[in-house]
């Protein structure tokens, strides 16, 4: 059993190297996407932003107040759509901005904006890679071995309270014969 269990953590900790390893390639490939996203996002305002221009001295925000303000419910709703696309704008400008600098950064930028759409469309089309450059190695090796820890400690965490629960009494008092 002790063997199996050795076995097990060996292998675990192996896939963990191995997905620390070609994280930050998804991350690269999710920058990629939301970057993408926002050079389309940019295109889709750059005519209102032209209108803007030359009715409204430059400001889109008064284009929108002057949609909102003619009661008529395609100009609300324009108003509406291009309020959301800036919106979408700045959280996305954010995003990308989040995953510059090295692979600590990157990651910690993709994991305070990651949306789970744009996550698992990146998952569908994600060609796994794993870099072979010092701070890439490093990190996976890093990645995994923490990984592996925590993998570890929660073995021995399940094994300790199932012993308590399910083995023998641990009663320092003898029965009277």
């Amino acid at each position: 059993m002790k063997q199996l269990a050795g076995l097990l953590d060996r292998v675990f900790l192996v896939f963990a190297v191995l997905a620390a390893g070609i994280l930050p390639s998804f991350v690269a490939q999710y920058r990629q996407r939301i970057a993408g996203r926002l050079d389309q996002l940019n295109l889709d305002l750059d005519p209102w932003r032209q209108i803007a221009g030359r009715l409204h001295g430059g400001d889109l925000q008064a284009l929108v107040q002057h949609h909102i303000n003619s009661g008529d419910a395609t100009f609300v709703a324009e108003a509406s759509a291009i309020t959301a696309m800036q919106q979408q704008l700045g959280e996305l400008q954010a995003a990308v901005g989040a995953m510059q600098g090295d692979i600590l950064q990157r990651i910690y930028g993709w994991l305070q904006h990651v949306n789970g759409q744009d996550a698992r469309a990146t998952w569908t089309l994600f060609e796994p890679q794993f870099p072979l450059d010092p701070q890439s190695l490093m990190f996976a090796i890093a990645g995994g071995a923490a990984a592996w820890l925590a993998f570890i400690v929660l073995i021995w965490s399940v094994a300790a309270i199932a012993g308590r629960l399910f083995g023998q009494p641990t009663s320092k008092h003898k029965l009277a014969r």
